[in-house]
């Protein structure tokens, strides 16, 4: 048993048992590998990732790798959701040498953290396809280490250079005025790399595009899409045809519920089966906007079913969300969901499973391994599905009987707060209270968990939750929060009349921006650091400024200015949102695609960001239900007793407000 055994995080703990002397991340690692001079191996992956798995079975598990790793090399094993921001210096490195990133990571460096080699996953012996098998990269590295020390200290300064280099968005080229026709251009660059035969954009494997719809959806909505021939309609197609496709394929869990994390194939078909909570949270806020956009029963179906699983497989008893289900059950990868017609047919009998085995394509011949189906929905009627819903019941039941995939019990600030806002997304959009009451739950308990002041009084973050509170909070964990206070704001007085959580979400999201400025803000040039000035000082300070799995904190930053500017009028907020819209010019007229959530929120503010003020009484049951049928725009529902405001209700967007009304037709005619 190695240094990981009392580690709080899963995946370290999967670890503990490996004949690899793995030590933690933390000082004593670095200073045994300064005294010893040796080259440090940086092990990066979570818990939830097959091929983290088999590369652990296939060689850390082995006692002669084993032994070349602990001669050769100090050996750190990194959970990449509880320190993103190694793994951002590490991933960056990895794809700056071999052109492609992903997990396990594996990074070598010089004692002072510098990396200056490494790759993803390697096998124990020579496969055949390609990749050089771990046992003679570890000699080869070890080698070269002793013998070429000069050339890879060239090496190692040259990436820490790039990357230092890369926080500038496009170098010197970067900060040029920003002009909102690039929004329009970016939706119909993004538009000729959709797949218009399966959905998404470019080949397998396919991950959920839920910020770039999210951002397509917005463009949408604005004037000037109107004005250009044929984009509202080819946006929707795009929408549509990826959003449809999402819900039928294997990658929607279709009989219990949420989202693997990608699909291997072009079709949706076959997923890599881990379940992720923050991809769930991003399309749960899609499908939500998606819904009152479209009006399609189908989309309604999807919110409710990720969150009858976010409810009963992923909550905490207070009320936060754990992190992911493991890919594998029984090491298996998928062995908890695939179904033979055989298996159908024993919980369902003949007549039953002759009708799921039609609707959801599950075949003799299987379309996974050893002839079992992924199930995935061929049955275009969506009247037929629901009628479908009670056998599906039954099929779920039966398969919680099954070895059930693990879970990570981490609760993470950040994909907790993506959870909150697609919560109440969703919550409004389908009049469900009860989802909202879930959100800001979890968001209550956010702040009491993992919120702190400072000596100087300024609101603090902790990026993890185990049974205590653990790492300092990152500029994705204030950002999302932010912007998840602000969605519950926009919802909160519908949802809870007269509790005062609007004023409340509000004051938090102030309290937030007021930390990411103080701490975070790059006082040299534009832009925002992934890390706290006061935190641990690694190889380089990065920004990061495109999106990835999820969203940057620069463009959730944006999200929330946006949002406090309609609000407040103060012109801090709109100034701060200037700069962020000068060091994403250049990003968008490159490679618009990766910066989509930024996108979103620099259409929101062309298009203006609405807040409805409401004195006296309110129907606000109808108030929801004509606006859920209304396309998605940011709406502030704000109740006020201020003595100055009019009474009824008045729409202001900016510094224009329409007369007041107590006409919901009227109003709802002008939104």
């Amino acid at each position: 048993m190695n240094r990981l055994a009392h580690e709080a995080s899963l995946y370290l703990r999967q670890h503990a048992n490996n004949p690899v002397n793995w030590y933690p991340w933390g000082e004593e690692a670095w200073a045994k590998a300064k005294a010893e001079d040796k080259p440090v191996l940086v092990s990066i992956g979570y818990s939830a990732c097959h091929w983290c798995h088999v590369m652990a079975h296939e060689c850390f598990e082995d006692e002669y790798i084993a032994e070349l790793m602990n001669q050769h090399f100090v050996c750190i094993k990194v959970d990449r959701e509880e320190r993103p921001d190694v793994d951002q210096i590490y991933m960056e490195a990895v794809q700056m040498i071999t052109q492609s990133g992903g997990w396990p990571l594996n990074a070598f460096c010089f004692p002072d953290g510098r990396p200056f080699f490494g790759g993803t996953y390697f096998p124990p012996q020579d496969n055949n396809r390609g990749i050089i098998p771990w046992p003679q990269l570890l000699m080869r590295v070890s080698d070269y280490f002793k013998k070429n020390r000069k050339e890879l200290t060239e090496n190692a300064d040259n990436i820490v250079k790039n990357m230092t280099h890369s926080n500038a968005p496009l170098g010197a080229g970067a900060h040029t005025a920003w002009d909102n026709r690039a929004l329009i251009a970016a939706a119909q660059s993004i538009c000729t790399l959709h797949d218009d035969t399966w959905g998404g954009f470019g080949a397998a494997p396919k991950f959920p595009p839920a910020m770039t719809l999210d951002f397509l959806l917005a463009a949408r909505s604005t004037g000037a899409a109107e004005k250009v021939s044929g984009l509202p309609q080819r946006l929707e197609e795009v929408v549509e045809t990826t959003a449809r496709a999402m819900a039928h394929g294997g990658m929607f869990d279709q009989f219990g519920g949420g989202f693997c994390r990608y699909s291997v194939d072009a079709q949706w078909l076959i997923p890599h089966f881990e379940k992720m909570l923050y991809d769930n949270a991003l399309l749960l806020n899609f499908y939500a906007k998606a819904y009152r956009r479209f009006q399609s029963p189908l989309y309604a179906a999807v919110c409710e079913e990720i969150v009858g699983w976010l409810l009963r497989e992923m909550q905490h008893p207070e009320g936060a969300f754990y992190s992911a289900l493991d890919a594998d059950s029984d090491g298996h990868e998928g062995a908890a969901y695939v179904w033979t017609p055989e298996q159908i047919k024993e919980v369902l009998g003949e007549e039953g499973a002759k009708k799921i085995c039609a609707a959801y394509n599950i075949t003799e011949g299987g379309n996974f391994e050893h002839g079992q189906s992924n199930p995935a929905l061929v049955e275009a009627d969506f009247a037929v599905r629901q009628a479908l819903a009670p056998l599906r019941a039954k099929l779920l039941e039966a398969r919680q009987k099954r070895t059930q995939p693990g879970r990570d019990p981490k609760i993470l600030l950040a994909w907790n707060a993506l959870m909150v806002r697609g919560l109440a997304e969703a919550a409004f959009a389908l009049g469900k209270k009860e989802w909202f009451a879930a959100a800001q739950k979890c968001a209550d308990w956010l702040w009491h968990k993992l919120s702190f002041e400072d000596a100087q009084n300024r609101r603090r973050l902790h990026a993890v939750f185990y049974e205590t509170a653990k790492g300092a909070g990152f500029l994705d964990d204030y950002a999302f929060l932010a912007e998840a206070s602000m969605t519950l704001a926009a919802y909160a007085d519908w949802a809870q009349p007269g509790a005062g959580l609007a004023e409340k979400n509000i004051g938090r999201a102030k309290e937030l921006v007021a930390t990411m400025r103080a701490h975070f803000r790059d006082t040299k040039q534009l832009g925002y650091f992934f890390t706290a000035d006061d935190g641990e000082q690694l190889a380089v300070r990065k920004k990061e400024w495109w999106d990835n799995a999820l969203p940057s904190g620069h463009a959730a930053l944006a999200q929330t200015l946006t949002g406090l500017f309609a609000l407040t009028a103060d012109n801090t907020y709109a100034t701060e949102l200037a700069d962020l819209k000068k060091c994403y010019a250049g990003l968008t007229s490159r490679a618009p695609m990766g910066v989509t959530h930024a996108l979103a929120a620099f259409t929101w503010d062309a298009t203006g960001v609405a807040v409805l003020k409401i004195k006296g009484a309110c129907d606000w049951e109808a108030l929801q239900n004509e606006l859920a049928k209304k396309p998605y725009r940011p709406l502030f529902l704000m109740a006020t007793n201020d003595p100055a405001q009019p009474a009824g209700m008045q729409l202001c967007v900016g510094t224009q407000c329409l007369a007041p009304t107590g006409k919901l037709s009227e109003l709802i005619e002008v939104i």
